[in-house]
Protein backbone atom coordinates (compact mmCIF):
# COMPACT_ATOMS: atom_id res chain seq x y z
CA UNK A 1 0.00 0.00 0.00
CA UNK A 2 3.01 2.35 0.38
CA UNK A 3 2.92 3.40 3.58
CA UNK A 4 5.16 2.84 6.04
CA UNK A 5 5.26 2.02 9.89
CA UNK A 6 6.03 5.29 11.40
CA UNK A 7 3.80 7.20 8.42
CA UNK A 8 0.65 4.81 10.03
CA UNK A 9 1.76 5.32 13.43
CA UNK A 10 1.43 8.88 13.36
CA UNK A 11 -1.69 8.65 11.39
CA UNK A 12 -3.68 6.81 13.69
CA UNK A 13 -1.73 8.53 17.03
CA UNK A 14 0.19 5.92 18.44
CA UNK A 15 3.69 5.11 18.93
CA UNK A 16 5.78 3.28 16.21
CA UNK A 17 7.26 0.86 18.16
CA UNK A 18 3.35 -0.58 18.52
CA UNK A 19 2.72 -1.21 14.69
CA UNK A 20 6.39 -2.48 14.19
CA UNK A 21 5.23 -4.96 17.02
CA UNK A 22 1.96 -5.98 15.22
CA UNK A 23 4.01 -6.70 11.88
CA UNK A 24 6.41 -8.64 13.49
CA UNK A 25 4.40 -10.77 15.29
CA UNK A 26 5.11 -9.51 18.71
CA UNK A 27 2.02 -7.87 20.36
CA UNK A 28 -1.87 -8.53 19.47
CA UNK A 29 -4.20 -6.22 17.87
CA UNK A 30 -5.98 -4.58 20.87
CA UNK A 31 -9.22 -3.39 20.55
CA UNK A 32 -8.08 0.37 20.71
CA UNK A 33 -5.50 -0.33 17.58
CA UNK A 34 -8.70 -2.60 15.91
CA UNK A 35 -10.97 1.25 15.78
CA UNK A 36 -8.14 3.99 14.84
CA UNK A 37 -6.66 1.11 12.39
CA UNK A 38 -10.42 0.47 10.85
CA UNK A 39 -10.97 4.01 10.89
CA UNK A 40 -8.23 4.92 8.87
CA UNK A 41 -8.61 2.68 6.52
CA UNK A 42 -12.10 2.91 6.18
CA UNK A 43 -13.20 -0.40 7.31
CA UNK A 44 -14.63 -2.65 10.47
CA UNK A 45 -12.54 -2.73 13.61
CA UNK A 46 -14.44 -6.09 13.61
CA UNK A 47 -12.18 -6.83 10.61
CA UNK A 48 -8.67 -5.91 12.31
CA UNK A 49 -9.76 -8.15 15.64
CA UNK A 50 -10.89 -11.20 13.32
CA UNK A 51 -7.23 -11.29 11.84
CA UNK A 52 -5.43 -10.99 15.18
CA UNK A 53 -8.51 -14.03 16.48
CA UNK A 54 -7.19 -15.74 13.05
CA UNK A 55 -3.79 -15.74 13.73
CA UNK A 56 -3.64 -16.50 17.04
CA UNK A 57 -5.49 -19.89 16.11
CA UNK A 58 -2.75 -20.95 13.65
CA UNK A 59 -0.13 -20.12 16.09
CA UNK A 60 -1.58 -21.96 18.60
CA UNK A 61 -2.48 -24.96 15.66
CA UNK A 62 1.22 -24.84 15.54
CA UNK A 63 1.95 -24.92 18.66
CA UNK A 64 -0.34 -27.81 19.60
CA UNK A 65 0.70 -29.58 16.43
CA UNK A 66 0.56 -33.31 17.03
CA UNK A 67 -1.03 -33.17 20.44
CA UNK A 68 -4.13 -32.12 18.51
CA UNK A 69 -4.27 -35.72 16.59
CA UNK A 70 -3.21 -36.82 20.08
CA UNK A 71 -6.91 -35.90 21.35
CA UNK A 72 -8.79 -36.64 18.63
CA UNK A 73 -7.25 -39.93 18.70
CA UNK A 74 -8.23 -40.27 22.12
CA UNK A 75 -11.22 -39.04 21.65
CA UNK A 76 -12.86 -40.85 19.18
Amino acid sequence: MGITQYRLAKAIDVPRIRISEIVNGKRAITTNTALRLGHYFGNSPRFWLNLQAQYDLEVERDRLGDDLDLLATAGG
